[in-house]
């Protein structure tokens, strides 16, 4: 990947303020944009932006190339003529610096049908002939996705009447609908043609205002970085639609599921659940499904993460039904033929960047950097406690970069720094200010000196790091469940003043944009 040398801000659009329950692609959004270029930054990262489910994670979408409509700006549905003044007014919540899923998600799902049904309705010919281009360009995946969506509903609504918890396809849906039956399908795109065409209206929706934020973003030559989960959710239209690219039987169940293996950090591993690839079926057609979902990642973002990328050299797979991810197996992926079939369609250099955490082999490495791809340094990982003192040799410290990385205080998994910081041991940060060479008053901002001044490309702050925040700004804590992807910031945090100082920090170290 050629990159420039610059810095920029890790943030979800969920995170940005506003009065309407989460943040959006609207006015913030662009305000945000504004100051980044009065910042002189040149990154903006995001998480993945599909539809999330259970848990609110965008990391188990439920599909791979749909958007989240929850981010659709009710602000440019009112400018579209989609919604009026009072639905707009009646969408305004206090600010409280934390989304509130329960009650947004019915709520914005309400507002963004009807502004989807009224764009079917009443669409000119421009937004006619925009529509129906895009329903062509995403066919592949946009046909399944809202059949697959309007089952869902129906049917998770009948569960939770039923008392019945999981309500996923291949455990609740008649074996028709699970298994595909054409018949039954072509009944119910005949029966239900208007609410599918609906469902796709709502997606061009976002797609339409994701496009102009960041036509907006390249406008003040901002490069977008975003998010590719490795694998897909098994309650997802990745799944149900192409369940022979799956290591599934033949009633949709997963033969084995994903996770990682038992380490210093969690003595059972982490047991994800997602369903593993037919990685033979995949190489027998070129990769093609693959060739799509990145060909559609880099329609969204100029860059592209590929989260857990040491599972595309080798990935742990555990027997469906354990309860942990003890008894699992290493087993070998195609990931060299993978890449190069993607260097192959793309041309050049691949616009991808490793997530090359974790426990990462002579082999992840190789593979890295046989195909030329920055991997992740987390300055949080640098000051290892397990270590006596400071370990020189460790490869988060920044003296052991090279160019070709990315280096961050921290991630949307990470605590922020402060908060980092505040837990840390008296060891671990006696190893900090050892390689500070001093004890400063902010150790936050003396780290984030110490990323700007690395040789690293890119040198990426999640927002919170950047305003000093503590623990209850953390977005993420792996294998929890509830209290996380809701932290937002509130309007005004980003002043002039903050900007100017990131700024003069990245001019300082040659990374103004």
């Amino acid at each position: 990947m050629n990159a420039r040398r610059c810095s920029g801000i890790l943030i979800h659009p969920s995170s940005f303020p506003g009065d309407f329950g989460i943040g959006d692609l609207g006015p913030e959004a662009e305000r945000f944009l504004d100051w980044m270029a009065d910042a002189g930054q040149g990154v903006w990262q995001v998480l993945p932006l599909g539809p999330t489910g259970y848990g609110d994670s965008p990391y188990a979408p439920f599909s791979s190339f749909a958007g989240n409509e929850l981010l659709i700006s009710p602000e440019f549905l009112l400018s579209d003529g989609l919604i009026s003044a009072a639905e707009l007014a009646a969408e305004r919540v206090p600010q409280t610096g934390a989304v509130d899923y329960g009650s947004l998600i019915p709520r914005r799902k309400r507002l963004v049908r009807s502004a989807a049904e009224r764009f079917v309705a009443g669409a000119g010919t421009a937004d006619r002939a925009a529509f129906t281009s895009f329903t062509r360009e995403h066919s592949f995946w946009l046909d399944d996705f809202v059949l697959f969506m309007d089952i869902k509903e129906e049917y998770d609504a009948r569960a939770s009447a039923e008392g019945i918890r999981d309500s996923s396809w291949n455990a609740y849906w008649p074996p028709a609908y699970a298994g595909r039956d054409e018949a039954t399908l072509e009944r119910r795109r005949s029966e239900r043609s208007g609410d599918l065409q609906v469902r796709k209206a709502a997606q061009f929706l976002f797609y339409r205002q994701w496009d102009a934020l960041k036509a907006k973003a390249a406008a003040r030559n901002i490069q977008i970085i975003g998010d590719l989960p490795i694998f897909v959710a098994m309650d997802s239209a990745d799944a149900w639609s192409r369940p022979e690219l799956f290591d599934l039987d033949s009633s949709g169940r997963p033969n084995e599921v994903a996770g990682v293996p038992p380490d210093y950090f969690s003595a059972d591993g982490q047991l994800w659940g997602n369903p593993l690839y037919a990685w033979d079926r995949h190489a027998a057609d070129g990769f093609s499904w693959w060739l799509s979902r990145v060909e559609a990642a880099l329609r969204l973002y100029d860059i592209v993460r590929i989260d857990h990328f040491r599972g595309l050299d080798a990935y742990w797979a555990v027997p469906a039904g354990k309860k942990t991810a003890r008894e699992g197996t290493w087993r070998p992926a195609p990931g060299k033929a993978l890449l190069a079939a993607l260097r192959e369609r793309l041309g050049g250099g691949l616009p991808i960047i490793a997530e090359d955490l974790g426990f990462i082999t002579d082999e992840v490495r190789a593979l890295r950097d046989e195909f030329g791809l920055p991997g992740m340094r987390i300055l949080q990982f640098a000051f290892d406690a397990r270590e006596s003192g400071l370990n020189p040799a460790n490869p988060f410290l920044p003296h052991n970069y090279n160019t070709a990385s990315v280096v961050y205080t921290g991630t949307h998994d990470n605590d922020t720094m402060a908060g980092w910081l505040e837990s840390a041991t008296p060891a671990e940060l006696s190893a900090v200010d050892l390689y500070l060479g001093y004890s400063p008053a902010d150790r936050v901002r003396a780290l984030m000196r110490e990323a700007m001044k690395s040789v690293a490309d890119f040198s990426v702050f999640p927002v919170q790091d950047l305003l000093g925040l503590g623990k209850s700004a953390r977005m993420n804590t792996p294998s929890t469940l509830g209290g996380n992807w809701e932290w937002r910031l509130l309007t005004g945090q980003l002043t002039a003043a903050l900007a100017q100082e990131l700024r003069d920090l990245s001019g300082l170290y040659g990374r103004l944009a």
